[in-house]
């Protein structure tokens, strides 16, 4: 049966029903697609080298078990109870990997952890405020630490926060927000909450005048 979209979990719980696993050599062969195009684009070397990793927004957990083969403590965390569950259900065993269930709002102002990447692939940072997301994101890094997120660029002339209905038009009252903005604006708030070396771009689609990526990288001093 279909979820019933009621909050911000259970529309996330609604869209966990629609996707569709890969084989897991697969998904992990092809977890880090920061942008929407199968194949396309850079990797998880725009992480660096980072000893442990933090996905905000982590979903099925591919990206964070792709990490987890390769020796780096990573932890997923994402809003919907169903996302986090099957990706233990699949990822589990893996030794290095670890899924949470929360806001990231309320996850990153409870934890003293740091981390050396904290990272969001089409996730959390952009649906999370960056005025109330980024500071936490900067305390809770490690000195030196990376911040990389990735998402749709803003629609021209449309820019900052843009809310849809979670439930549709004719559901409950259930609102969802994004923050889109040019990479050069992008680039200027990383700077106002401390970030530095920060530079954005977006990553052209793999067929001309198709919908690009917004991909933006900064550091922790």
């Amino acid at each position: 049966m279909p979820t019933s979209v009621n909050d911000r979990a259970t529309y996330w719980d609604h869209y966990a029903e629609g996707v569709t696993d890969e084989p897991p050599e697969e998904a992990l062969k092809n977890a880090f697609g920061w942008t929407q195009y199968p194949g396309h684009g850079p990797g998880d070397e725009l992480l660096g080298d980072p000893l442990t990793a933090l996905e905000l927004g982590s979903g099925r957990g591919d990206a964070v078990a792709a990490l987890a083969t390769k020796g780096i403590t990573a932890t997923g965390l994402d809003i919907s109870p169903t996302q986090c569950q099957h990706a233990r259900s699949r990822w589990g065993h893996l030794p290095s990997a670890r899924f949470e269930h929360g806001d990231v709002i309320d996850y990153l102002t409870a934890t003293d952890q740091r981390w050396d990447a904290i990272y969001s692939v089409w996730g959390a940072v952009w649906f999370t405020n960056p005025d109330d997301l980024l500071p936490l994101i900067h305390d809770r890094l490690n000195p030196g630490g990376k911040l990389v997120f990735s998402h749709a660029p803003a629609v021209p002339g449309a820019y900052g926060v843009q809310g849809i209905y979670g439930a549709g038009f004719t559901g409950p009252q259930v609102w969802l927000y994004r923050w889109s903005y040019e990479p050069e604006t992008w680039t200027t708030i990383l700077q106002t909450h401390g970030f530095v070396r920060s530079r954005s771009h977006v990553e052209p689609a793999p067929i001309p005048d198709h919908i690009g990526t917004l991909i933006t990288q900064a550091h922790r001093a």
